[in-house]
């Protein structure tokens, strides 16, 4: 592709980056409650980029009840979208992922993180820039953090991604809900120009990676 046309497609890319999307929107956060894990669940954190997409990415999977859409990993309580977008309070746009691990187990979810986004890209995926935007994976126990570290040592091994993995493991932190209406964005926002231009492609994407099972109606 001509170099020109290429930069020129980026930066209007760029224009519909994730952390655009609340500049419409003026809702204040709350201070947030703890989402609890209803009974015999088991609750997995994720951070690979824009949440809108993983939360969707996520609940299309078998075994998967929900997925939220948060910020952890940082220091700021109860922070808002604007306050983790600007890169200052070390939060990054995160998943809680609750599941049934007599379904689906978790590393069958570190599968699911490591074929749905770039974990090669340092502080970026897609348009989207900044350690908000980092790969990380959060483990609650020391069986977690293995199959997690298991998972890029094969991931390596096989060649699968032309750099080195760069995703962060390291141990669970405070979780904080994000704003409700980044809550099942992609389904309450079809037709916006990020989820258009970026989320969509990179579902489907992932849906060509992935050969665990997905439900029907994703």
């Amino acid at each position: 592709m001509n170099i020109k046309i290429f930069n020129y497609l980026f930066v209007m890319l760029l224009m519909f980056s994730c952390n655009s999307k609340g500049q419409n929107n003026k809702v204040m956060a709350e201070k947030q409650t703890k989402t609890e894990a209803k009974k015999g669940e088991a609750v997995a954190v994720f951070a690979e980029g824009c949440f809108w997409c993983s939360e969707h990415i996520f609940e299309s999977v078998v075994g998967v009840r929900d997925a939220v859409s948060g910020y952890t990993g940082g220091t700021t309580e109860n922070p808002t979208y604007e306050e983790v977008g600007s890169h200052t309070t070390g939060h990054a746009e995160a998943i809680q992922v609750f599941y049934d691990p007599k379904i689906v187990s978790y590393k069958e979810l570190v599968d699911v993180f490591f074929a749905s986004h770039d974990p090669t890209t340092l502080n970026q995926q897609g348009p989207d820039i900044g350690d908000s935007y980092r790969s990380a994976a959060y483990y609650q126990n020391d069986a977690e953090k293995k199959i997690i570290e298991d998972a890029i040592k094969d991931l390596t091994a096989k060649k699968a991604f032309k750099n080195p993995i760069v995703t962060e493991v390291v141990p669970a932190v405070p979780f904080y809900k994000a704003e409700d209406y980044h809550q099942q964005y992609i389904d309450n926002n079809p037709n916006n120009g990020y989820v258009q231009g970026v989320s969509i492609p990179r579902y489907n994407e992932f849906k060509k990676k992935y050969k665990g099972q997905l439900k029907p109606n994703k």
